[in-house]
């Protein structure tokens, strides 16, 4: 797929991934629509746009609200002829022990990794199939959508559900005949400031910590300081578009680890978590 010419739809661009994503498409030839639900952030990736040559959409977006996704894609039809790639990478953390840790912060995780990917679907891929024109759309899941690990429940769950949901939206577009490609990313540590999710929680609905989650979040902070650069995730995302590619990956032994972790639920035992790197 050629990326010069088109309009890429990018949520959680106001740093780490979606910024990373927001430049290269940019840098592509694409026109760009970004969103995020922190304005502060939001705003400087599109000063960065617009200092490298480049005009943004912007829109201030929880993508958990179904109806402020739809309010976005309309204005990406109205102002931008429609998205010809969506990025569905908004996304946030909350873990700790499952029996100690409140539904609340799986209501949270879920409503943001699951839900937001869902309603861009919904807001988006309509338009995409009534073009025709060939399109593609990116959902960042994670290595945690592939591989479970302790302590971080909510936030697994939602990337498994998530990256079903992915596997479903692929088949219905290939059964439909559609020239729209998708593509599971699921990168292991990146330098981006998930670790702080915290700060995005509504007030009304944050938990107070426990050990275990603040075990969690400590070393979750670590594995992303060392990290790929966000930008190397985003060449990926981009090469993944242009050839077609299904799953993406980031961790070079993360293959061999799938290969592994079959292997290890065929025999019937908890499968082995691989490095996060």
């Amino acid at each position: 797929m050629e990326l010069a010419g088109t309009t890429a739809v990018v949520t959680g661009a106001g740093s780490g991934i979606g910024r990373a994503l927001a430049f290269a498409f940019a840098a592509a030839g694409a026109r760009v629509a970004v969103g995020d639900i922190e304005p502060d952030p939001l705003a400087e990736t599109v000063a960065t746009l617009e200092d490298a040559g480049s005009t943004a959409l912007a829109q201030v977006l929880d993508v958990a609200d179904g109806d402020a996704v739809w309010s976005f894609a309309s204005r990406v039809e109205a102002e931008l002829g429609g998205a010809d790639v969506l990025c569905n990478n908004a996304g946030v953390f909350a873990g700790g022990t499952t029996w100690e840790r409140p539904v609340g912060d799986f209501e949270w995780v879920m409503g943001v990794n699951f839900y937001g990917i869902l309603h861009g679907i919904r807001a988006f891929v309509p338009g995409m199939l009534e073009r025709g024109r060939p399109g593609h759309v990116v959902n960042t899941i994670s290595a945690a959508g592939l591989f479970p690990s302790a302590f971080s429940a909510p936030y697994t769950a939602s990337k498994f559900a998530a990256f079903a949901l992915t596997e479903c939206l692929a088949g219905e577009l290939a059964a439909e005949g559609a020239p729209i490609g998708v593509t599971a990313l699921c990168p292991g540590a990146v330098r981006t400031g998930i670790a702080a999710s915290v700060r995005n929680r509504p007030d009304a609905e944050r938990t107070e910590p426990t050990p275990s989650s603040e075990f969690v979040d400590r070393m979750l902070d670590e594995t992303t300081a060392a990290g790929l650069a966000p930008s190397a995730v985003a060449e990926m995302v981009l090469d993944a578009i242009r050839v077609g590619r299904y799953l993406q990956l980031t961790g070079a032994g993360y293959a061999t680890a799938l290969r592994i972790r079959t292997d290890e639920l065929l025999a019937g035992g908890v499968p082995t978590l691989p490095a996060f790197d």
